[in-house]
Order: C-alpha cells, then structure tokens, then sequence
C-alpha cells in the first residue's frame, strides 16, 4: 500500500518535477490507474487544451498515461455521467489537480463527492499530486486569490478541503507560489497576496491553525505512512505561525510531528508557566475566545481575551490578542461596548509604549502612538502615565 500527499507550489509540468514525479510513480504497480481532475481550470476556454498538455506532459516526460476525469461544472449529481466519473476517481491510485481557480474549485466540488473520495483514497492507499490553484484546498482554510488579488475583496478565508490535515493531523493553511516576484515593484509572495494582505489573513486564523507555504518549482512530498516528507524541486517549503518562519530547502528532509511543532505557538506570554512551559494555558485562553466566538457568545470571548492580556508581557500575546480581536469585531452582529472590546490591545499597547518611553525609543513610541490615533484611540500623556479614550 502506497499513500503519498505531493504538494507542489507550481512547474507541475516543468523540467524540475520530471525526476520528483517519476520517483513517486516508481512506488506504484506499473499498471496503476492515474487520473487528472479538470476541475480548477474547467471554467477556462482552453480547457481541452490544457488537458492535453498535462496528459502530454506525463506521457512523453515522466512515461506514464494519465486519464481524465471531467468535472468542469457543478453537474447533476445524481446523473450516470457524474458516477461514471466518480467512480473512476473511487479507483484511481494516483491522482492529480493543479492550476486554475481555487474558490472555482471548492464551489463545483462542495457538494460532490470529490472530498470524500480524496479522504479515502489517501486512507487506504493512493498519491493525491496537486499543485498551484488546487494546492489551495489541500488545508484547513482556502485563500481565494482571484478575488482578492484581482476582484479586490476583502481578505478573507474559504474552508478548504483540510485534506492535509485528514491524512496527517497537520491543521494548516496551504499557500503555492510562496516565492512569486511577478509583481516587480509591488509584493506578490505568498501566492500574490503579498505580506501586508498575508497578515490580515494570518489575524483570522484559529490559534492552533498555521500557514504552510510551497515556493514555486517546488514539492513537499509526504509518505503518509512514516510521517517522513522531502522537499523537492528549487525552493523552500515554509512553515510560518504568526509571521515567525521555518524554511526547509530543497533535498531536506524533514517529518510530520517536526512540521506540528514549528506550526505551534512556541513562544508563550510571561505569568502562565506550567509543565510544559505554559503552552497548555495559553492554548486554553485562545481555544476557550476562539469557541465563544464561533458560538455566538461574545461576552465570554472578550474575558478569555482579557484574562490573556492580564498576564501578558511580550509579543506572542500582543499577535494573538490582535488576531482574537480581529475575530470578534467580524463575527459579532451585536452591539459591543467598543471600549471594554478595544482595552485589552489597546492596554497592552500602551504598556509596550511605555517601555519603549523609559528605554528613550522614542521613534517607537510614537509609531505606536499614532497607530492608536490612526484607528480612532486618543492617546494621553501624563506626569501620572497615559490613558486612552474613544473620540465621543
């Protein structure tokens, strides 16, 4: 039995991933059945185009046929065409979904089978090889790039398909094209989002939920039975939490619970030691706001923010304040005392501004200062201290 998760960044059929695609081929029978999904670019008008390259490609460069299951648009589901189809999927034991769109992709899939089949295939024994757009959906959480870096939309996350997180237990946003400078002079890393869009992104996630990104040429191939993964291809594979980072390069090899472990907080706030470090508290605290948000309840979200901020003392509690902060301001529907929601971050930034005063960083301290004022917060200052309030 074989079950390997390939991710790849981009250049699915370039060059670099000849060798990485045929030593994964090499771990199955000769006469295996490998398929593509069309999915991702089955809104595109060269669709048949692009099958048949990807089709060209495999069998003229790696030296295996892939055939085609067609699911360009949400079908009736129930017709014999779509089981035909599926069924041939339920089969396949090695299968493939790369460029395109990924919010199209989720949308035409959401209520087929492709998830559950992906999920079981990967159980009892197949390769899942996606690459680019469909990378997208491998994690917890989907970034839907067109909209964003094309439509304009707000940042925000679709639920992705959390295949990583089924087969390995990794809970994780999965982001391609981690290296791209397409954009000259303006950021495109990070699958086009670039950093300051990859922050407010990074401020909605759960706290136990990490960013995993795949420069391009790249592969992160992961053999699910001995939880061991290689990088393949040009670049790095990217483990970020928070805006901290773990790279591996390529030829690195690496294993699943050492991923877990750079996609945890590793950095937890003064005041909250226990056995292992203070970890299970501080998990607590943002498990405990993260539940209440997702309940509706935001009384209990803003305590569980403000016992976290009380005994806080260095960055790691200001990010994750910021990012629970971030998640009640969105989810509530009801009228909030903005002052009892706003005191926990702004406290704590007034702490931090405080320090950086005695210390005489005063460029700091007034970089903190106006970011306050620039979100609405009035600064005063003291013999006493500073104080804070909202505009009436």
């Amino acid at each position: 039995m074989t079950r390997v998760l390939m991710i790849l960044g981009s250049g699915e059929t370039s060059p670099t991933m000849v060798t990485p695609h045929q030593k994964v081929f090499a771990r199955l029978p000769s006469a295996a059945s490998a398929v593509l999904i069309d999915t991702p670019y089955g809104f595109q008008e060269n669709a048949d185009e692009l099958t048949e390259r990807i089709q060209q490609f495999f069998r003229e460069s790696v030296g295996r046929e892939v055939s085609e299951v067609s699911f360009r648009a949400a079908p009736v589901l129930d017709s014999v065409a779509h089981a035909s189809q599926m069924q041939h999927l339920r089969t396949a034991d090695w299968i493939f979904a790369g460029p395109g769109s990924p919010s199209y992709a989720l949308n035409t899939w959401q209520d087929s089978a492709v998830p559950e089949i992906l999920h079981e295939r990967l159980r009892v024994g197949a390769v899942v090889v996606f690459s680019s757009a469909a990378t997208l959906t491998l994690g917890k959480f989907t970034i839907p790039v067109y909209e964003i870096y094309k439509v304009g939309q707000t940042p925000t996350w679709l639920p992705g398909l959390d295949v990583l997180g089924q087969a390995t237990g990794l809970r994780a946003a999965v982001i391609p094209h981690w290296n791209n400078t397409e954009g000259g002079t303006h950021d495109t890393r990070y699958c086009y989002v670039g950093e300051r869009r990859l922050q407010i992104l990074e401020a909605q996630l759960p706290a136990d939920v990490f960013v995993l990104g795949v420069d391009e040429h790249t592969g992160l191939v992961i053999d699910l039975d001995t939880g061991i993964a290689d990088v393949v291809g040009r670049g790095n594979v990217t483990v970020r939490y928070r805006g901290v980072e773990w790279a591996l390069a390529a030829g690195s090899t690496t294993s699943v619970s050492e991923i877990a472990s750079h996609g945890a907080p590793t950095v937890m706030p003064s005041g909250h030691e226990t056995s292992d470090g203070g970890k299970s508290v501080f998990r607590d605290l943002s498990a405990a706001a993260d539940t209440a948000v997702d309940s509706g309840d935001i009384a209990s979200a803003i305590a569980a923010i403000s016992e976290l901020q009380r005994t806080a003392g260095d960055e790691a509690a200001l990010l994750e304040v910021r990012r629970l902060l971030a998640r009640v301001a969105s989810a509530s529907s009801a009228p909030v005392d903005a002052t009892s929601l706003l005191s926990p971050y702004v406290e704590l930034l007034l702490r931090l501004r405080g320090e950086a005063r005695e210390a005489k960083r005063w460029a700091e301290s007034d970089e903190i200062r106006d970011g306050l004022l620039a979100a609405g917060v009035i600064v005063k200052d003291s013999p006493e201290g500073s104080s804070w309030e909202l505009p009436k």
